[in-house]
């Protein structure tokens, strides 16, 4: 069974920053995308960035170049780096990978619980 677990969220002051780690518990037979995500209460689950096995990144236009997603591949770990946070960045984050998890497996998403981060004026 794949799991993820995120860490890293909390209470920040707007400009601040976070560093949010996801750890994949074991490693996918094919990784095909790595990402993080965002929802806040009653509205739909939004791309925060993302990053394809080839390294491929992609950002949400809110992100403005404020986010940065890198990957560990020795440590089967991704983070999401966020500099310069707004209230408006105040969210559960989720982590998600997508990918194979042996030969035989058809591709499948696998997500993270979340972790809160709330940013402060």
């Amino acid at each position: 069974q794949v799991q993820l677990v995120e860490s890293g969220g909390g209470p920040v002051c707007a400009g601040e920053s976070l560093r949010l780690s996801c750890i994949v518990s074991r490693r996918l037979f094919k990784l095909i995308v790595m990402g993080w995500y965002r929802q806040a209460p009653g509205k739909q689950r939004e791309l925060v960035a993302n990053m394809t096995c080839l390294d491929d990144t992609q950002y949400a236009d809110f992100v403005n170049g404020r986010f940065t997603i890198t990957r560990d591949k020795a440590n089967n770990t991704h983070y999401l780096q966020m500099n310069d946070l707004k209230p408006e960045d105040t969210d559960v984050y989720y982590c998600q990978v997508e990918g194979m998890q042996t030969v035989n497996t058809s591709r499948t998403e696998y997500w993270g619980p979340g972790t809160q981060v709330t940013v402060s004026s």
